[in-house]
């Protein structure tokens, strides 16, 4: 029996995310607005951590177990800390499979990332 759960894809033309903030290009942030984004982008300012977001990201599936993820350099525990702010900034999910954690990005928030970033379009 298995435990793999089939996630739906996030369609260009699906369900709307509302982004922390508006695009840079719309108008000047406020600052609350400033503050949330910059949580975000402070918990991947960091190498080790942005490293792990990519491996985690890229891995077969949009899932990786901490098992297959732990080769960045640091020690375990020092994974173990980067993984938990990037949760604590909202960037990526975990669930806890018998000994191992298996870590998923948080589709909303990377598409309010790239919402926020977002050029406008060319009229």
């Amino acid at each position: 029996m298995s435990n793999t759960k089939v996630l739906p894809l996030l369609e260009a033309d699906g369900p709307a995310v509302a982004p922390c903030c508006p695009p840079l290009t719309e108008r000047p942030m406020s600052a609350e607005e400033a503050e949330t984004a910059s949580r975000t982008f402070k918990a991947l300012g960091d190498p080790v951590r942005l490293r792990l977001f990519s491996a985690v990201a890229s891995h077969e599936g949009g899932e990786a177990c901490v098992c297959d993820i732990s080769d960045v350099g640091v020690s375990q525990p020092t994974v173990s800390h980067h993984l938990k702010k990037l949760k604590e900034a909202g960037l990526l999910t975990s669930e806890r499979r018998g000994t191992w954690v298996y870590y998923r990005v948080e589709p909303s928030v990377l598409a309010a990332m790239g919402k926020l970033l977002a050029m406008p379009a060319a009229a």
